[in-house]
């Protein structure tokens, strides 16, 4: 199964994926040599995961993406009310990656783009909503609980380790704010198993009526 991973950061959703073939496009070089750490078989873009999405969604199986989130939080729209930071637009690619997968996307593929809950009605309904995050998919998805083992304090001594993830070795800024961005690993691993059972049964089928 041809996996693509955009905006792949550290790989969080990607931690317990099993049996594939994945392509990971982070554009930040330090965070990109984390990833490359802990999955050294993926193959890995530095680069603009909105642009690589556009010229190449047609070569996978299953697509993730992760759009930048800041833009669309609540917390950040608080920051600002608190006078901590200024207003910004939220950041669109959000929505175009959302229009282009829904009418674009290869027939057979399923796809996931995931953000956070944002501070407004989303402009495009959600598939599916599971804790803090929003899902658009294409196929069905089951609610689920899942642990929240988001980073809740600003030590990284001791926190440094989430998710089995340990960034206490790197040299890069904002390890706090890269681990309470992660995925938790479990539900990546829930829409890829969904989606590959969908891909499996389809090809079972289309094998039975042909």
């Amino acid at each position: 199964m041809k996996v693509l991973n955009l905006y792949a950061g550290i790989g969080g959703n990607r931690k317990l994926w099993e049996d594939v073939q994945v392509t990971a496009v982070e554009i930040n070089p330090e965070i990109a040599k984390v990833y490359a750490d802990y999955f050294p078989d993926d193959e890995l873009v530095v680069g603009d995961a909105h642009e690589y999405l556009l010229k190449h969604y047609k070569e996978y199986d299953f697509i993730w993406s992760s759009p930048p989130c800041p833009s669309h939080s609540d917390a950040r729209r608080m920051a600002t009310h608190r006078g901590q930071n200024d207003a910004i637009y939220p950041e669109m690619s959000l929505y175009q990656e959302i229009i282009l997968l829904k009418h674009y996307h290869k027939i057979g593929s399923k796809y996931v783009i995931e953000n956070v809950r944002p501070y407004y009605e989303p402009l495009i309904p959600p598939s599916v909503k599971l804790g803090r995050h929003y899902f658009w998919n294409n196929f069905y998805i089951e609610q689920k609980k899942f642990k929240d083992n988001r980073v809740r304090h600003e030590d990284i001594k001791a926190s440094s380790i989430v998710y089995g993830f340990d960034l206490g070795g790197y040299k890069i800024d904002n390890k706090i704010k890269i681990l309470r961005n992660m995925v938790n690993p479990e539900i990546g691993l829930h829409f890829l198993n969904r989606a590959r059972d969908i891909q499996t049964s389809e090809k079972i089928q289309q094998q039975t009526l042909f």
